[in-house]
């Protein structure tokens, strides 16, 4: 971490203990925000979004999947701006919890970590089996797995032989992936119907239906989905200048621009492909909408073109996603909240090889099960994985840190609260309130509380190993609070 107890840092001071050096400002802390925000989510989610609310209203999944974000993201900016260190939600649980349940929260965000983590991966990678099915229109149920495989193998092995450079190749992927989402928008624009766009079927906004209800659970699912990112600042708040302020503003700022890309790129999309194509499992447009736009537009050649440009940023993303989530049960374990093996790095690279291996391996499986169900199956998975560790106990964190620290220094305060809060809880209660309506037979939230069951008693292992709370005394720590500053008890 880099603030030590007793001296909470001001805006862009250097860390005291030799750590991270607050470097990145405003316009760099949104693009980052936005790079991995926008991955290959939006190819693969918008004939997803079309099925779920079953025609173009799917537009409004988008819609209150960002206000979704932005309730949500007011909490992370209150949290980040007033605990500017490295570990995002690891750090405030940590800080709210430790007076009652020790460092049981901390413990089980990276648990659940570490299968959300690399799901969100697994995603990406059925995402670019789907697009290589467009180039390669042959490819199999067979050879799509060991293609889908062989790409996790790969980034694993890149990952495990060392990498230089990882910041141009992040620059690398955020430029194509935005050469990709332009010129799919600007291929659309080009020839956009706007019957197709929005002439809706009938009852389509009826607010009575169950049909209508179950199709927005499942539309902000794939929504929240797709803007999962606009937090990544604040697990960098060690390297923030002015978090107090650049940190809440890039939450803000990411959302805002990403939902105009959004929603320019689902309804031009709309506007090029009849949405019924985008529900038939036989057609191009339900598995590579955004290839069928191009070549309805400019061509099989632009089309197989920006495909490629697909491919690239489906990969790039599972490679910084893995390069990032290994470190999470590594940072963990060299606090002493997880298992120490964790902590071991390769001798010659410098790598947490345990974490890597663990995620690869998570990873393979997830992508199978979404090869093998579908999609929006494994979409629904990782949400409900997150939803109770990181999503509700945040904003209950939140609250927490308000009455047992209420001197805490906060440079940014949320907006209206307790709004914002109440409608980020009510957000996440949907999601996981109908998640197994979503997904009849495949049981999520059975597995969500299975695998939070299981976390709890490698908890207690865990505890019983380190001679901890349980089983050994509370060591409370208000690492952000001045010396003199009181603390409710």
């Amino acid at each position: 971490m880099s603030g030590s107890p007793g001296s909470p840092l001001g805006p862009g001071s250097p860390p005291s203990d030799g750590g991270f050096v607050r470097r990145v400002g405003l316009f760099q802390a949104t693009a980052i925000n936005m790079s991995q925000m926008c991955g290959i989510g939006p190819f693969v989610t918008i004939p997803l979004m079309v099925s779920a609310f079953g025609g173009p209203q799917a537009v409004i999944g988008f819609v209150a999947g960002a206000l979704l974000a932005l309730c949500d993201g007011l909490v992370w900016a209150e949290l980040g701006a007033a605990m500017p260190g490295s570990g995002g939600s690891y750090v405030y649980l940590r800080q709210a919890f430790q007076y009652r349940t020790g460092r049981l929260m901390p413990f089980l965000f990276v648990w659940t970590a570490m299968l959300f983590i690399p799901l969100i991966m697994s995603t990406g990678v059925v995402g670019f089996v789907q697009y290589l099915g467009y180039l390669a229109p042959g490819l199999g149920q067979t050879s799509g797995d060991l293609v889908g495989l062989g790409i996790i193998a790969l980034v694993v092995l890149l990952l495990w032989r060392g990498i230089e450079h990882i910041a141009k190749i992040t620059a690398v992927m955020w430029t194509v992936m935005i050469v990709s989402v332009l010129l799919v928008i600007v291929a659309a624009a080009s020839d956009f119907s706007p019957h197709l766009a929005f002439t809706y079927p009938a009852h389509a906004f009826e607010l009575t239906s169950d049909h209508f209800w179950l199709g927005f659970a499942a539309g902000l699912t794939i929504g929240i989905y797709d803007y999962l990112g606009y937090n990544t600042t604040a697990y960098m708040g060690a390297e923030i200048k002015d978090p107090g302020r650049v940190l809440p503003r890039s939450i803000l700022f990411s959302i805002v621009g990403i939902m105009a890309i959004y929603l320019l790129l689902q309804i031009g999309t709309l506007g090029v492909i009849d949405w019924h194509r985008m529900t038939n499992p036989g057609d191009i447009a339900s598995t590579s909408v955004a290839s069928a736009v191009l070549e309805e537009t400019w061509g099989k050649g632009a089309a197989d073109t920006v495909t490629v440009l697909i491919l690239i940023t489906a990969f790039a993303s599972v490679f910084t996603g893995l390069l990032g989530g290994s470190r999470v049960p590594y940072d963990a374990a060299r606090d002493r909240v997880f298992f120490r093996p964790y902590e071991k790095l390769h001798p010659r690279h410098r790598f947490p090889m345990l974490g890597l291996a663990t995620m690869g391996v998570i990873t393979a499986i997830g992508f199978l099960i979404g090869r093998h169900t579908d999609l929006a199956t494994l979409i629904q998975l990782l949400t409900t994985v997150m939803v109770i560790v990181q999503a509700l106990a945040q904003i209950l964190a939140l609250t927490v840190l308000r009455r047992r620290q209420p001197t805490l220094k906060r440079p940014y305060r949320m907006w209206l609260y307790p709004v914002p809060s109440i409608v980020a809880f009510a957000g996440w209660c949907v999601i996981y309130g109908y998640a197994d309506k979503n997904s009849p037979g495949r049981h999520p939230i059975e597995w969500s509380l299975a695998w939070l069951a299981l976390g709890c008693v490698a908890f207690l292992v865990w505890a019983r190993l380190e001679k901890v709370w349980p089983f050994g005394r509370k060591e409370i720590s208000e690492e952000y609070l001045a010396p003199e500053d009181p603390v409710a008890v």
